[in-house]
């Protein structure tokens, strides 16, 4: 097996850059870059490093990790040296001109750890989730994945599939056995009970997609109703135009937030109204599909108007339920009772629409105890292992009974990696960044 080596950090010039190599020719390169013969384990050394030629690079921190104590289970050194372009290229030259060392494929420092069973899947996906996470319920969750919560609730399954199939498979291969009907009713209920519980958790509310997509929010209204100005209130900047020309957003403008820790999209979106010309029908066209797909609707009204609605926005709210109305202009009338007012110019009465917009997140993201499925992978593997474990229960025969058995236990280890999927590898590694 090669030596993979990796700028671990981002590239560009910094005060410090980590360059981590893992293989059998580890001891190769502390000898001849780092001169140091005898690394001790998980110590940090300062050691000047040096090309094949003998010019000197850099000064450098230098750890050595021995397999399988290491993050990829095998002998690992990081080099911990100044950032500058020029150091990080002589040194990355440097070990590619060492024989059987090569640089690394994006993800190969998991997919080797995952391969020497450091971690599974579910915990490597969790690795690529925190990489990329942005708010602190992704940072959350992905820590919690990492933590093997996925890994031990699906090996659990696969554990109880895997006892029921070599009872089955006991009597299959002594046939002169009868089963008793004891064990038969016994894994029956077994099965149910999984059944059951797997449905329930397929049915996470859409929590996992939200949670790595982002929560999705759309703003609507008649034209020059002040969506635009709702919108840079909430987004503290200038994202979208104002105007007092009516018709003036034409395409959906967002802006991507964090509330209550949890990835919200906001869309302001073209005002509803009969169009005027082919631009602004798409633009309406474009607005009236994503007020319906929306997981939330701020419909914004003119308070000098109340309490008519136009028939534009009322139409369009009768295909999302999940909306609220918001009287804008309250600066220009009096206050309306028991109703939600604001000036977007202003800012006035914006806090009441945040605790709306916050109740409603963390109301669809629950408390953060629940389990989430934030990859279609696991979705797709848990309907398999589902709909194999239902075939089950109505099999006319042990042989075939003990089949869907084994599609179901093997519906799960496709999760977490305990078959044989080398196909899957290069799909899920690929998204993680060289170094990693």
């Amino acid at each position: 097996m090669d030596t993979i080596f990796a700028l671990s950090t981002s590239p560009g010039q910094a005060g410090i850059a980590v360059i981590r190599a893992s293989g059998p020719c580890v001891h190769t390169i502390l000898q001849k870059v780092c001169h140091i013969t005898h690394p001790r384990p998980r110590y940090a050394s300062f050691a000047s490093i040096y090309d094949l030629d003998g010019e000197k690079i850099d000064d450098a921190i230098v750890l050595f990790f021995k397999g399988p104590n290491s993050f990829t289970g095998e002998n690992v050194v990081e080099i911990q040296c100044h950032g500058s372009r020029a150091v990080i290229q002589h040194l990355l030259k440097t070990l590619s001109q060492i024989p059987n060392c090569r640089l690394a494929e994006p993800g190969e420092f998991t997919k080797r750890a995952v391969y020497h069973q450091k971690m599974d899947l579910t915990a490597a996906e969790g690795l690529i989730d925190l990489i990329h996470a942005e708010t602190q319920a992704q940072r959350k969750w992905a820590v919690k994945q990492m933590g093997g919560v996925l890994q031990k609730l699906y090996d659990e399954w696969r554990d109880t599939l895997i006892h029921s199939l070599s009872l089955i498979e006991a009597y299959i291969d002594f046939p002169e056995e009868e089963i008793p009907q004891t064990y038969l009713d016994d894994i029956s209920r077994e099965t149910q009970t999984l059944i059951e519980k797997i449905e329930s958790h397929l049915d996470d509310k859409g929590r996992g997609k939200r949670l790595k997509e982002g929560i999705s929010i759309a703003l609507t209204g008649a034209p020059n109703v002040g969506k635009s100005s709702l919108m840079n209130q909430l987004a503290q900047k200038d994202v979208a135009i104002v105007s007092s020309t009516a018709g003036t957003t034409r395409d959906i403008v967002e802006v991507s937030m964090d509330v209550s820790g949890y990835p919200v999209t906001f869309a302001d979106t073209a005002g509803l109204r009969e169009p005027t010309e082919e631009i602004e029908a798409e633009g309406i066209k474009r607005a009236l599909h994503r007020i319906q797909e929306a997981d939330f609707v701020i419909a914004i009204a003119d308070a000098q108007s109340y309490p008519h609605i136009d028939e534009a926005t009322q139409e369009a709210l009768k295909n999302n339920p999940r909306h609220i109305i918001v009287w804008n202009k309250s600066d220009l009338t009096e206050k309306i009772p028991h109703e939600l007012c604001l000036c977007a110019k202003t800012g006035e009465g914006l806090d009441e629409l945040w605790y709306q917009i916050t109740s409603f997140v963390v109301e669809t993201m629950g408390t953060g105890s629940e389990m989430m499925l934030t990859r279609e992978r696991y979705k797709t593997s848990l309907t398999d292992c589902l709909n194999a474990l239902k075939r089950s229960l109505t099999a006319p025969a042990l042989e075939l009974q003990a089949e869907e058995l084994r599609l179901a236990a093997q519906a799960l280890g496709k999760i977490t990696g305990r078959v044989q999927i080398s196909e899957l590898f290069d799909i899920i590694f690929s998204t993680f960044c060289i170094g990693k």
